[in-house]
């Protein structure tokens, strides 16, 4: 990042403060023998030499010293207390191609300043802000003085250097916790074709186990003056659950980002899916689901962090809320459904060795709606199914998480169904989810005692994580009892060795996986 050039601009004199000194006197004798000369040149008309009494034009070095000299004071004042100050214009160069607006739109916290200070913090807001549009290779930010006849005026002179190669591209290969086995990923992307700050961009990935996702999407900054950026991804996705619950997912739908802020998010998701079951195997509960139906959903979700780091947080909390409601379509095979999570995290520092305590809880809930939802069953694909190898440090957003049980490995279970078939696996069983999830999780890290490994950022640390789902829909909330849920969670133990890299979280652990057991009375 390019950081603003401190040029400081014209302000009104300090009373408190003697009048700085004048850098054009530099050598007494000299000055002394200046005065003189003027003095005897007084009243004469020189037409070769210009006009009487014309001072004499600075020195490099007497520039570097009035320079000095001025910025010296100006960071005295500011040290000492606000520097009166407001912006009287913003001037934009070096755009061919982007429009003024979507810059200017950028630059709205400039105008709004009232001291040296404030100015400082806001142009480097909108540096950030302008480099993230991902449209310039560069981006300068100068403050120069306002005019002379407005004292105490700025002006901000923004200087951008528009990317050369406006298409970019980037292919990988990544490995995936069970379910997902592993994938080739390839992205294309260009920039700005419009001169809007748009990006268009289209992906595929394709997964050892057949599954694929091929998607294409734009996002824009600013569109007809509203104050948040739109964004709009067409996709076609297949997944394949076979191994876990007898059933493949293949989606076709369009998701439109509505309104996003910091702290808020609004999009809308239609897609027409159809459920299959190639094998032929799966359970009862599984095959009533199959089929065709239409997903009309709206989603909302809250969110602040206020941790020092999402990978390794040592210090600050975090909290996501998510509330999604289907069935906005007037149509029969419209998924009408209600689902709720949240996530709670806290780190808390230690004071030795970079060592943390964190701890969180989250939960989520899902369940039909319309007439006869307590005896109709909720959609497949939106129950929560814990287990998986991802690290719940690093994952926030809801229930999903539970280290050391394999994927969907936790939950309501069926038999699949039986074939005359010597090959079929006679004790499979289909992972149903379930419409209640809770998770807790407590963590400590901590730095080792040598000097390479905290160089490295590698760390270990001790955790253990708890978690349970169960079933709500089809009248099965009448059976269920707190006592019962709580006794029946699950839980693992253990400690690892985290080896952070450029491209991967590396982990090494050793778990110990139990049931907790709590004896509960009134």
């Amino acid at each position: 990042m390019s950081n603003p050039d401190l040029n400081p601009p014209n302000s009104k004199p300090d009373p408190e403060h003697k009048k700085p000194l004048n850098t054009n006197n530099i050598d007494e004798e000299e000055d002394e023998g200046d005065e003189n000369d003027l003095e005897d040149d007084e009243g004469e008309d020189d037409g070769v030499f210009g006009e009487p009494n014309r001072p004499k034009p600075q020195t490099r070095d007497a520039q570097y010293r009035s320079d000095k000299l001025k910025m010296d004071s100006l960071l005295q004042r500011m040290q000492s207390g606000p520097v009166s100050l407001r912006v009287h214009d913003v001037i934009i160069k070096g755009n061919t191609k982007t429009k003024d607006h979507v810059i200017e739109a950028e630059t709205e916290e400039l105008k709004s300043v009232r001291s040296m200070q404030e100015l400082l913090k806001a142009s480097q807001l909108v540096n950030l802000r302008l480099q993230a549009l991902e449209v310039f290779d560069s981006v300068k930010i100068t403050l120069d003085s306002g005019p002379p006849e407005l004292p105490g005026t700025a002006n901000v002179i923004i200087e951008v250097v528009e990317t050369a190669s406006p298409l970019s591209g980037q292919i990988g290969a990544y490995t995936k916790a069970e379910a997902r086995s592993s994938t080739v990923e390839g992205s294309l992307k260009y920039k700005n074709l419009f001169g809007y700050g748009d990006l268009w961009d289209g992906s595929l990935a394709y997964g050892c186990d057949h599954s694929a996702e091929l998607s294409t999407g734009m996002y824009l900054p600013r569109f007809t003056g509203l104050a948040t950026p739109v964004t709009a991804r067409a996709y076609l996705l297949s997944q394949d659950w076979l191994k876990f619950s007898s059933y493949k997912e293949r989606s076709l739908g369009l998701s439109l980002g509505l309104f996003s802020t910091t702290h808020h998010d609004v999009s809308y998701n239609l897609a027409w899916r159809i459920l299959t079951d190639p094998s032929q195997m799966s359970s009862r509960s599984v095959r009533r689901q199959l089929g065709h139906n239409l997903l009309s959903s709206c989603k909302y979700t809250f969110k602040f962090d206020r941790r020092n780091s999402s990978m390794r947080p040592t210090r600050g909390y975090a909290f996501v809320s998510t509330t999604q409601i289907g069935g906005l379509a007037p149509d029969t095979r419209s998924l009408r459904f209600l689902r709720q999570e949240f996530d709670l995290r806290y780190a808390v520092p230690l004071g030795f060795y970079r060592a943390a305590l964190n701890f969180g809880i989250s939960g989520g809930v899902v369940f039909p709606w319309g007439n006869g939802f307590l005896s109709r069953p909720s959609s497949l694909p939106e129950r929560f199914f814990l287990g998986g190898n991802i690290s719940p440090v690093c994952a926030l957003g809801g229930p999903t998480a539970l280290w050391g049980f394999k994927t969907r490995g936790l939950g309501p279970t069926e038999p699949k169904r039986q074939v005359n078939d010597e090959n079929a696996d006679p004790s499979g069983v289909d992972f149903l989810g379930g419409d209640l999830a809770v998770t807790a999780l407590a963590d400590i890290s901590f730095d080792l005692p040598f000097r390479w490994f905290r160089e490295k950022g590698i760390h270990a640390h001790v955790f253990a994580c708890a978690g349970n789902v169960a079933k709500l829909t089809e009248n099965e909330y009448r059976n269920f009892s707190v006592q019962k849920f709580v006794g029946s969670l699950r839980s693992s133990v253990g400690v690892g060795l985290v080896v952070p890299t450029s491209l991967f979280r590396m982990e090494v652990c050793s778990l110990s996986l139990s049931p907790i057991i709590f004896n509960l009375s009134n």
